[in-house]
């Protein structure tokens, strides 16, 4: 008889060990979720910054080639073209 309560003491430390572990493993679980909330917010921030800064970055090089820089005349050039063509699409479609 004396065996059987050892096995059921046992038995109940061992499932209050893995309640308490389960309860551990929840709260790690909770902060890992918090972290990788605040983590993916930040990614969107800084993805918002690089495209902000890239597009300063082409609005310079765009300025640069139009004060007579030779590095960036053929970029230059192709977005001037591109411009026209959209003025003369304006134009078509106003005229129509």
């Amino acid at each position: 008889m004396s065996n059987l309560s050892e096995i059921v003491d046992s038995l109940e430390n061992r499932i209050g060990n893995l309640l308490a572990r389960h309860e551990n493993l929840k709260k790690a679980n909770t902060e890992l979720e918090e972290e990788l909330a605040v983590l993916k917010s930040k990614q969107q921030q800084f993805q918002s910054e690089i495209e902000v800064w890239a597009e300063k970055c082409n609005s310079l090089k765009l300025a640069n080639s139009m004060l007579g820089s030779d590095q960036h005349k053929r970029e230059t050039k192709l977005k001037i073209n591109a411009l026209i063509r959209e003025i003369d699409q304006c134009i078509t479609q106003l005229s129509e």
